[in-house]
């Protein structure tokens, strides 16, 4: 007579379980993103490992405290102050967002408290201040 084999109940802590949990919790709202993560579906990193390595080598600030751990939790709400392209950047979250999307989408995971990137028609003469720009004329000829 052939065996037959049947399969035990998935305990409690099984995969199956785990799965089934995983299911649920992903469409539970989030009260809080790994920093890593939400500097890179914000576009503000083009790989989460580089956002990562922001992280550790203490350049993120989170509500004015530096962080060096990426996996640090961050909320809505959260401020994050950073440098980028010669520029300091002030965010504050306004979303976690559940995928690096496109960057219309990315925008909306934040609020810009940034001071205006200065343009050059805004930045005025390009002499010291407290100086008078020099007024000799220019040498005429050879």
């Amino acid at each position: 007579m052939p065996r037959r084999v049947t399969q035990a109940p998935a305990a409690k802590g099984g995969r199956a379980a785990q799965a089934a949990q995983g299911a649920q919790g992903a469409q539970a709202p989030q009260d809080r993103v790994r920093l890593d993560v939400w500097l890179w579906r914000a576009r503000f990193y083009k790989t989460r490992a580089l956002a990562a390595a922001a992280v550790s080598g203490g350049k993120i600030r989170v509500n004015r405290e530096r962080v060096s751990r990426p996996g640090q939790g961050v909320k809505l709400g959260d401020v994050l102050t950073f440098a980028k392209a010669r520029r300091v950047i002030v965010v504050e979250i306004a979303g976690f967002g559940v995928r690096r999307g496109p960057a219309a989408e990315a925008r909306t995971l934040y609020r810009d408290l940034s001071d205006p990137a200065p343009s050059a028609e805004t930045e005025g003469p390009s002499d010291p201040p407290g100086e008078e720009p020099s007024s000799a004329p220019a040498p005429i000829g050879p």
